[in-house]
């Protein structure tokens, strides 16, 4: 493990790997180095980049200052593209892709940008998150009941009662208890795109990178329906869905992908 140092102090530890153009992948809720699907991807990906795997503040090796701010995130990342030489592609995925776009849109050196089902609501085809959601995970959080707050963001996203049962019963979940104070800041970062509403339109006008948005075909409407309009609302984005994928996304299908998005880049150093 390597770190590097952000804004406001805070230590973030990062894994770097392969060799080629440096990207930087951003992960979703709950995730770190060494839990959930960066590890296994960047493993997919050595063979044509330099990997770059990091735990977002507050989990696995990474420190926490208070307070939290979305923006400190940011910061965190411009931390890593300076230790990647300046510049790099990113890739994010659930609410670790509304991360990235922040970042895109505000730092320099995003070279060419990748989200994956980012957990937007859009329209009426999926009900909107209370307005007290967030409010409610913060006083989970702050009364230390943990499994209460993961069982709470595990039925937002789907996961059947029987199943978040089940899950309770794995190792997996002490994993999961032990970065559960970081659920409120995914949902700090996901601000208002759970409303219903159509995306904000400018929020993201500063990424002017070519972008790639994407969904799977096996996914809920809701997440579709919001990946298509994120494309719509970006200044350079396309769509794709990747056929036979669910918000569970396999490395080995979005990793072709990605190496032929960032490959194209006509100014990518290939010479790794």
């Amino acid at each position: 493990m390597s770190t590097v140092t952000s804004r406001d102090g805070t230590t973030i530890g990062f894994d770097r790997t392969g060799s080629g153009p440096p990207v930087i992948l951003v992960d979703g809720a709950l995730c770190h180095r060494r839990f959930g699907p960066a590890g296994p991807l960047a493993a997919q990906l050595a063979g044509h980049f330099t990997v770059y795997t990091y735990d977002r503040r507050g989990r696995g090796d990474s420190g926490d200052t208070a307070p939290y701010a979305p923006e400190r995130e940011v910061d965190d990342l411009e931390a890593l593209l300076r230790e990647a030489g300046g510049s790099a592609y990113l890739y994010g995925i659930s609410s670790g892709a509304v991360l990235a776009l922040d970042a895109a849109a505000r730092l320099d050196g995003v070279r060419r940008l990748a989200v994956y089902e980012a957990p937007f609501v859009v329209d009426d085809s999926h009900p909107a998150r209370p307005d007290d959601y967030l409010e409610r995970m913060e006083a989970l959080v702050a009364a230390d009941r943990r499994s209460a707050a993961v069982a709470r963001f595990m039925r937002t996203v789907g996961v059947p009662a029987v199943g978040v049962a089940v899950m309770w019963l794995t190792p997996a979940w002490k994993k999961l208890k032990a970065v559960a104070h970081t659920l409120p800041y995914d949902f700090r970062i996901l601000g208002d795109t759970g409303s219903g509403r159509p995306l904000p339109a400018d929020r993201w006008a500063g990424a002017t990178q070519p972008t790639l948005s994407m969904d799977g075909g096996k996914s809920p409407g809701y997440l579709r329906n919001g990946m298509r309009a994120l494309a719509e609302v970006l200044p350079d984005a396309r769509h794709r869905s990747l056929a036979g994928q669910t918000h569970l996304l396999k490395p080995e299908a979005v990793a072709p992908v990605l190496v032929e998005f960032f490959g194209s880049d006509v100014g990518a150093d290939r010479t790794g």
